[in-house]
This record gives structure tokens, C-alpha cells and sequence, in this order.
């Protein structure tokens, strides 16, 4: 082999690692798949195929642009550097199903067609990357809003040090394609990211020297998340934060990175869209006119089979949205806050699991250094906040749990007092209390006002026994609705008599549950399921146990989520009640067994037993 034919290799391999999904290939195969790619440069206007075509390969674009069009001349989309074309025509006739032309000068590469198909057959990540299969199943898989982080992000990224020179930072965004650095110290802990537009507009426009170190000019503490988070997470920080990269990171290790890039091959999912207009929105109105389209949003996601905790999450980041713009619309109202503050979300929100109805529970936690001279701004911002999300349809609590409460707006120092007070003399009202707050969750403001709060919190409610017992008897009190005979025990009288209460009778148990086990394990996480799975993993809740109950929930929840699309469809309200009748023979016992097994767990916590063999 040349010189000339190792360098080309090399740098088509470099290429190919930060590229999904080539980065998630063993190194020899990757390795080998870099020397067989072949090389086509295009000048601005030439065609790459048209309909109906032998395709030759899968196309990768290294550098240019290229524009696809349907058989009538109609755009279907402008793809650039890393995108990949043509591999809907491979998976199924070898045909182009499109047309495909370079709009400016372009360099592709070009995977053979055969070294395609038999990575299809050997590459798991590879062939449910390119699978354009379109069952249902195959379609909720490539449906970013149920994608993993982990399985979208570039691995290894490339990093420099703070001290880089911004010259040699250039070069090598230069050499390897990549359009930002990642800025690290030590075992790769994540401090900053630099991007071509901190490049051109931090360095090049204020005209630094070419070793002036990449740590003046980087974002320090960029937007982050964590592998298990999902696609949409990554859509939606992207959109409302208005950043074209977003850092994957375990603790502070970096271990991937995302830009817009990376998405442009999944389909933009509507929520998204919504979270977008939120985040431009200069009045509550407007963003009225945003929630408005959330009935039709939860309708779309059950009819498409999304799970429960995938439609939960999307219906809640569009609430969590509308909080911190209308924050940011208070702030620049008001002012800058006086001292740090944090607002945050408690129930169905606090937990992520929000669905058709919903009303707000929120509170705010300020810093100790607050004076009573300072509290009418944060009267007024909270009123201002509150009011903003009753305009958008998340009605005011009837218990009043909210931020606009005197009771619920105090320094930290109260809020420790709170805690440690409702832990030492757990009246019925204590228990209530606790277990509406530890479903707490940061939305905006100064996070680290409740970090150490949560977890002494927890701590000091696991040792004290007779706390944690108050609160599985307190949790024993909603139970599932099941009657005798093998029957149901439905609502007895009023408007909803005869019908079953999906909500307190159906997921609420299963919610007591979850927090019962976060309790007894010192769980930081609110959302129930989150809170099962650690549980089981903790060895709080046996294998088989935890398997049984979430199988349970997940099938109580879906039921729910389906009677309110149900309701949306028919142009009805949606609520929390379903009559027995509406479930077919077959559902009525699969529900059944569901209600028995949660029944079951309640009895094995309630004799102190916190396991299901």
C-alpha cells in the first residue's frame, strides 16, 4: 500500500469515529470498512443518482452539501457533513427511491453496497441504525423521543486542554471535520467546549493570537446530559437553550458529545416544535396557544405506541418549558432576583408524569441570605409565574401547594426545619406534606439550593423507623379497585358512579409504592419508574417482584393514557375515570391481575416485608 493510500485511510478512519453509527463498530472493523469506502469529489450542480438508479453503496458526506428531491422534483431535505444518503433504496430493491445532487462542491465517500448489507447482518447497532423497516415497533425505535442518548451521541470525542493554543484548537477542528472541542483536565473531566462559532467570534472577530489558550474563549459548564437520557431531552435543551451542542457526560467525565447534525436524520418530533415556540414566546398567551395543541400531542403519542414514561416525560418537558421561560419573562420584568433562588416542581410534574389533566404543585427555595425587604420581588414573581401557568391551562392547586403561598417561598434554613420537622412528629398532615415534597425536582434557578437538602433529607428519613412506617401505613390508603368475585370496585355515587378512578385507585398505589422504596434506599430519583428499577437494582424489591410490578404499572398507566386519548379523540375532556365496560374481556382480566399484583405488594411492605418473592 502508498504512503498516499495510508494517509487517505487514516483520515477517512478518523472520519468514520465521529460518526455514528461507525463509532460503535469494534476497531478492526472499522478499521477494515475505512480502506474499502471509495472517494467521489462533485462540483456545485452534479448529479449522484436519480430515481430509479442502481445504487452503487451507502453515500457519506465528509465535506459539502447535497440536496434530495422526490421523483416530482419536490425537496425532501439539505444534507452536510456526517449525514448519510441512500440507504432506503439499499434496504429494500437496491433502487433510488429519490434524486440526489451536490449544491456546492462536495466530497462523498461511498460504502459499497455489499460491505453495507453485510454490516446490516453483522453489526446490531449498524442495522438498527439503517433499518427503514416500517412496523410499529421498528418505527417507536427510530422515533427520536424514545432513542437513548447513549445510542445517538459521537463517542470519543476529541478534547484539548485549557491551556491549547486557539491556533492549534483550529487545526485540529480543522483535520478531523469536527466543528467544537471538548475542553478537558485530568481523567477527561469535562470543563468547557469550544465551537467554530466561539472561533470566529471570540477569537478570530477580537483578533487574539493565534496561542492564546482555548480556556478564554470556551463555554465553561456547557449544556449536559447523561447516556440513559432521552433523544427528546437532547432536542428539547437544544431548542429551548438555543446551543447547537450538547455534552454527554457520567458525573463530570465527558463520554460523548451531540450537535444538530447528529439529528438531522431523525424526524423532529412535534413536542420539540412546541418546547421551540415556548422558548421564543413573550407572553403567557402566546404560549397558551402552545399548550392548547397538548390534548392533540398525548393523542398522537399513545396512537403512535409510545410507552406511558415516554409520553409522561414529553408532556412534562413542555410544562417544565413554560415554567422557565416564564421565569425568564418575570426576571426581565422585575429584575435580577435580589439573592439566588430555586423554583421547583412537586407531584405529577416533580415526578415527570404528567398527562391530559393536570394542575400545578410548585414551591421556591431561597437563599438564606434573603431579607424580609426582598420578599415582594419574589411575591411578585411567583404570582406572576403561577398566574402564567393557569393562563396556559395548568390550573392553581386546591391545595394551595404552590410558590404564591407564603408557607411554600422560604429561605433553605425553613426548608431544613420543614423536613426535619415533618420526619420528627409524623402527624397525618406531616405525612401528607412529605410525601407531596419529596417528589421535589429543580426547574429553574440556582440547582445547587437543593442538592444537599434532598439527600439529607432522605437520610435522616431512613433512620427514623417510625417515620418510614407512618408513611407506608399513609401510602396503604389508596389501593387498587378490586372487588369481589373477580370483579371491580368502582366509584359509588356522583357523576363518575360505576366507573374506576385510573388515577388514585390505579396509579397513585403504584406511586406510594415507588416512593416508599425510594424512602427505604435513599433513591434521589422522583419519577416512579426510575424509583422501581433502582429499587431492584439496590435490592430493595426482589427480582421477580420488581419485574411483576412494573409489568403492572406499566399496563395500568397505558390503560389510563389510552381512556384519555380516547377522550381527546371524541372531542371530550379527558379525565381519570373509565367505565369497566369499555375494556373488552380480555383487558378486564389482564387489568385485574394487574390491581392483584400491586395489592400484593402493598401487603408485603405493609407486613414489613418490602419484597415480593
Amino acid at each position: 500500500m502508498t504512503d498516499a493510500a495510508l494517509d487517505r485511510d487514516t483520515r477517512i478512519l478518523r472520519f468514520l469515529e465521529n460518526v455514528h453509527p461507525y463509532d460503535s463498530l469494534k476497531r478492526e472493523t472499522l478499521t477494515r470498512i475505512a480502506s474499502v469506502f471509495l472517494e467521489r469529489k462533485l462540483a456545485a450542480g452534479e448529479v449522484i443518482y436519480s430515481a430509479g438508479a442502481l445504487l452503487e453503496g451507502l453515500y457519506l458526506i465528509e465535506h459539502g452539501t447535497v440536496e434530495i428531491t422526490d421523483q416530482s422534483g419536490a425537496q425532501v431535505s439539505i444534507l452536510h457533513g456526517r449525514n448519510s444518503f441512500g440507504e432506503r433504496g439499499l434496504t429494500r430493491d437496491g433502487m433510488a427511491m429519490t434524486n440526489a445532487r451536490a449544491v456546492e462542491e462536495t466530497r462523498l465517500l461511498l460504502l459499497p453496497a455489499d460491505e453495507f448489507h453485510d454490516l446490516i447482518q453483522t453489526s446490531q447497532s449498524f442495522s438498527r441504525f439503517f433499518d427503514r423497516g416500517r412496523s410499529p415497533e421498528k418505527e417507536r425505535r427510530r422515533d427520536l423521543s424514545a432513542q437513548r442518548v447513549a445510542d445517538l451521541m459521537a463517542r470519543n470525542p476529541i478534547t484539548v486542554s485549557p491551556d491549547t493554543g486557539i491556533q492549534t484548537a483550529a487545526g485540529m477542528m480543522r483535520d478531523t471535520r469536527v466543528s467544537c472541542l471538548a475542553v478537558t483536565e485530568g481523567d477527561n473531566q469535562l470543563v468547557g467546549i469550544v465551537t467554530l462559532r466561539d472561533m470566529a467570534t471570540k477569537a478570530v472577530a477580537a483578533g487574539l493570537s493565534g496561542d492564546t489558550p482555548v480556556s478564554q474563549i470556551m463555554t465553561a459548564n456547557p449544556a449536559s446530559l447523561a447516556p440513559s437520557a432521552l433523544g427528546s431531552d437532547l432536542l428539547h435543551i437544544m431548542l429551548e437553550r438555543k446551543v447547537g451542542h450538547v455534552t454527554v457526560t457520567e458525573g463530570n467525565r465527558i463520554v460523548g458529545i451531540l450537535t444538530q447534525t447528529d439529528l438531522t436524520r431523525f424526524q423532529a418530533i412535534s413536542s420539540a416544535s412546541m418546547v421551540q415556540e415556548i422558548a421564543e414566546a413573550y407572553t403567557a398567551q402566546e404560549m397558551a396557544k402552545v399548550t392548547a395543541r397538548l390534548p392533540r400531542l398525548l393523542m398522537q403519542l399513545v396512537g403512535a405506541g409510545n410507552r406511558h414514561e415516554v409520553v409522561t416525560r414529553l408532556i412534562t418537558d413542555i410544562a417544565d418549558a413554560v415554567t422557565r421561560r416564564l421565569l425568564a419573562l418575570a426576571e426581565a420584568e422585575f429584575g435580577p432576583p435580589p439573592v439566588p433562588y430555586l423554583w421547583l416542581a412537586c407531584g405529577s410534574q416533580g415526578r415527570q408524569e404528567q398527562t391530559g389533566v393536570s394542575d400545578q404543585d410548585n414551591c421556591m427555595i431561597l437563599d438564606d441570605a434573603v431579607t424580609e425587604a426582598d420578599m415582594p420581588y419574589f411575591r411578585k414573581l411567583a404570582k406572576f409565574v403561577s398566574n402564567g401557568l393557569d393562563t396556559c391551562g395548568y390550573f392553581y392547586c386546591p391545595g394551595d401547594m404552590m410558590a404564591t403561598a407564603e408557607r411554600w417561598c422560604q429561605p433553605l434554613a425553613v426548608w431544613k426545619r420543614y423536613f426535619q420537622g415533618w420526619i420528627d412528629k409524623p402527624d397525618p398532615e406531616a405525612q401528607m406534606l412529605a410525601s407531596v415534597m419529596f417528589d421535589l425536582r429543580p426547574i429553574g434557578g440556582t440547582h445547587s439550593l437543593f442538592e444537599n437538602l434532598q439527600e439529607q433529607t432522605l437520610e435522616a428519613a431512613r433512620r427514623n423507623t417510625i417515620f418510614v412506617g407512618h408513611m407506608i401505613v399513609n401510602s396503604l390508603k389508596h389501593t387498587p379497585p378490586l372487588g369481589l368475585f373477580r370483579g371491580f370496585a368502582t366509584v359509588r355515587s356522583g357523576e363518575h358512579k360505576n366507573e374506576l378512578d385510573m388515577k388514585m385507585n390505579g396509579v397513585v398505589p403504584v406511586v406510594d409504592l415507588g416512593r416508599i422504596y425510594a424512602l427505604q434506599g435513599g433513591i434521589t430519583e422522583v419519577n416512579t419508574r426510575a424509583r422501581l428499577e433502582a429499587a431492584e437494582a439496590l435490592g430493595t424489591i426482589s427480582h421477580s417482584g420488581a419485574h411483576d410490578l412494573l409489568d403492572a404499572y406499566d399496563l395500568i398507566a397505558e390503560t389510563r393514557l389510552k381512556r384519555q386519548a380516547d377522550e381527546i379523540k371524541a372531542d371530550r375532556k379527558p379525565d381519570n375515570f373509565m367505565p369497566p365496560s369499555d375494556l373488552s374481556d380480555l383487558e378486564r382480566s389482564h387489568l385485574r391481575d394487574a390491581f392483584v399484583v400491586v395489592r400484593t405488594m402493598q401487603s408485603a411492605i405493609g407486613q414489613g416485608k418490602g419484597m415480593l418473592s
